[in-house]
């Protein structure tokens, strides 16, 4: 179980302008009403409020000891203490990511959000810091290897995913168990509630490390995207604030470090860094692809 081919091409890293909100100040964005605080807002205030995942591990969970950890939570605790602000989390669940922005629950979501085109309409995305595609999980006395191989059996969800979306839209003949939260989508596979569970590549690897007797038989499906932090519609100040700091940070190559205290414990040595990490917010294509790329092209594929 290796992702080390996962992502091909070179993705283009220029998104546009954002907007968020939370409780203090009302904004009126042209399309939505959307409600967000500015950049001077939130360091008035003292404090940036940010969504994360509180049961997506090793990307977002609380531990123990009643600690947010986690790559997306290690990149939000710099950002606070970038911007001189003290940080408070709010849990979030997949499908109220986009929800949490326009009600101004929250500054910013970092909940290993995909970016789509149908989410860019709702929310405005910033740079990315990872990239990713989907993956499925299943037991390994019953492995799946193909989509097809789903025909006509379960496979378990999170709502409002792009594994969601991924497989109502193009198969239709597999029969979908959604669930609001991971842990309740894991639980249902651990217990024999599905015959498999689809969610980002990065994480059902991550899993399936973790939990013996499983295995990702699809390591890479549908389109190879991309994480970035989201912002309400129309919040320009804090979008290009957001988009500074991730161009800042490739100095010191942070999201590699971020990988190194977050990932690597868990992965360990199963996945190449540099297929998963986005730093500055440039997706660069990986060494073996360009590789491939030669050789397709030298033999005019």
């Amino acid at each position: 179980m290796r992702i080390r081919k996962l992502f091909t091409g070179v993705l283009a890293a220029s998104l546009a302008v954002t907007a968020l909100f939370v409780n203090t100040t009302f904004v009126s964005a042209e399309d939505n009403n959307a409600i967000y605080r500015t950049l001077d807002e939130i360091r008035e205030s003292g404090k940036i409020v940010i969504g994360v995942f509180s049961d997506k591990n090793p990307f977002g969970y609380v531990d123990e000891n009643g600690d947010y950890q986690g790559y997306d939570v290690y990149f939000a605790e710099r950002l606070a203490e970038d911007l001189g602000v003290e940080l408070e989390y709010v849990s979030t669940e997949p499908a109220s990511r986009v929800e949490y922005l326009e009600t101004g629950k929250v500054d910013v979501i970092l909940a290993n959000f995909t970016v789509t085109e149908e989410r860019a309409e709702a929310v405005d995305f910033a740079l990315p810091y990872m990239k990713v595609a989907l993956g499925v999980v299943s037991p390994d006395d019953a492995l799946i290897t193909s989509p097809e191989d789903l025909n006509g059996k379960t496979l378990i969800v999170a709502k409002g995913t792009t594994a969601e979306t991924y497989f109502t839209e193009n198969y239709p003949d597999v029969e979908l168990q959604k669930y609001d939260q991971y842990t309740e989508a894991y639980n249902a596979l651990l217990d024999g509630r599905g015959d498999a569970l689809s969610t980002d590549n990065t994480e059902v690897l991550a899993w399936a490390l973790q939990n013996k007797g499983f295995s990702v038989g699809i390591e890479s499906l549908g389109d190879l995207d991309t994480i970035a932090p989201a912002v309400s519609k129309g919040n320009e100040t804090l979008l290009n604030w957001i988009n500074e700091e991730i161009k800042s940070l490739a100095d010191e190559e942070f999201f590699h470090a971020d990988y190194k205290e977050t990932l690597e414990p868990v992965y360990g040595t199963e996945v190449d860094i540099d297929s998963l990490v986005v730093e500055g917010g440039v997706v660069e294509e990986n060494a073996d692809d360009k590789e491939t790329d030669a050789v397709e092209a030298d033999a005019g594929v």
